[in-house]
């Protein structure tokens, strides 16, 4: 996934607010009393938003499962950066220890579209949390994918290529369907022509719920993102906060 598309991922994704995002995400692992420490970032992609919480103290780990993010992503990193970036799917993803917390954002857990896969992925979070740590991440919702994405057509012509992003929701599997085009222009001007499919599950939130606890995590809020404001039926995007609940502290 996002093979041909990580080359040009960063260009056409300009306007997401990093530093916004970030410094909300700070905001939730601050009051919290995470200030520190190492942190886990699920699905980091071109390392972009694990570059900012590296800024901001925390000492941070990236997994994702396209290699040619990844690549790019070490490519960023800045001087006296020591991020650990590794390549795994975070249905299977493998540490050598546990974390304070585990973040994960721009709707790469809506990529996981079957409930025992997502719940593996919550129990592998939880396994891999400090007693006590947190798991902050966000989902695109229904309403985000029925009423505003599906069935619809997306373009933009960008100097390092153009894309047609092409949308289509199955509302009794909750799934929304990417076929995506892109044209990227090479060294001698000419363009090359690739196609991507993706595939993302919006969950009601009590789903959501149901698999943290299964997993041995307790929900602790669910916000309108990026805001600290309670969720809403206009809600495009949630952000879920969990609680790691099962281990002895010593």
């Amino acid at each position: 996934m996002y093979e041909s598309f990580a080359r040009v991922y960063d260009a056409f994704m300009d306007d997401v607010p990093y530093e916004e995002w970030s410094r909300y995400l700070i905001r939730l692992l601050e009051q919290e009393g995470i200030k520190d420490g190492l942190v886990l970032e699920l699905g980091c992609g071109t390392g972009s938003m694990t570059r900012l919480l590296d800024r901001a103290g925390y000492d941070m780990i990236g997994v994702d499962n396209s290699a040619e993010m990844l690549e790019i992503a070490m490519e960023k990193r800045e001087a006296g950066q020591d991020i650990l970036y590794l390549l795994q799917d975070m249905r299977q993803f493998e540490l050598y220890g546990t974390v304070r917390a585990v973040i994960s954002i721009c709707d790469s857990v809506n990529y996981i579209t079957e409930e025992q896969d997502l719940l593996q992925v919550f129990r592998l979070v939880n396994n891999y949390l400090d007693p006590g740590g947190i798991f902050v991440f966000d989902l695109k919702t229904i309403h985000s994918y029925r009423d505003l994405m599906g069935d619809s057509v997306f373009g933009e012509n960008r100097e390092k290529g153009s894309y047609i992003w092409e949308n289509s929701y199955y509302e009794e599997e909750q799934i929304n369907e990417y076929d995506l085009t892109l044209f990227i222009r090479e060294e001698d001007g000419r363009y090359n022509k690739f196609t991507e499919t993706h595939y993302q599950k919006a969950y009601e939130p009590e789903k959501i719920e149901e698999l943290l606890r299964e997993a041995g995590m307790r929900l602790e809020a669910v916000y309108d993102a990026f805001t600290m404001e309670p969720a809403g039926p206009d809600s495009q995007r949630l952000c879920f906060v969990a609680r790691e609940q099962g281990k002895s502290r010593r």
